[in-house]
């Protein structure tokens, strides 16, 4: 079945750092960008990191920025978002999507084009729950 599947999620301690993981089942993603996004309690869906995986290319929105790497494995079919010195704040709901390359934008418009027009996106996963506790 044609899908992502994200991994990695749990509960962590402030402070700690984890590794998220977005797989492609049965299509690979060298042409595609892809993008993690998180519901936060009460919040709106917001984009957080996006990455160009053709070029390897990369964004990050200022709350990650200097604490987040997106990455993507060398046969195009998973992405990571690693997050270090996590903050209770980054407790959320973290989903990955995917949008097939060929867009004239940037990663910073891909990431606004998910958050308020999601359907746009070729793929979305389910999520990973990430809880942030002291």
């Amino acid at each position: 079945q044609v899908r992502l599947v994200e991994s990695g999620g749990g509960f962590v301690q402030v402070g700690g750092s984890l590794r998220l993981s977005c797989l492609a089942s049965e299509f690979t993603l060298d042409n595609y960008r892809v993008g993690w996004f998180r519901t936060r309690p009460g919040k709106d869906r917001e984009g957080v990191a996006a990455i160009s995986v053709s070029d390897g290319s990369t964004y990050y929105v200022d709350s990650v920025k200097g604490r987040a790497i997106i990455s993507a494995d060398n046969v195009k079919t998973t992405v990571y978002l690693q997050i270090s010195s996590l903050k209770p704040e980054d407790t959320a709901d973290y989903i990955c999507a995917a949008e097939r390359a060929g867009v004239d934008s940037s990663l910073r418009d891909f990431l606004i084009r998910g958050q308020g027009r999601p359907w746009v996106m070729n793929y979305w996963g389910k999520g990973t729950l990430v809880t942030v506790s002291s």
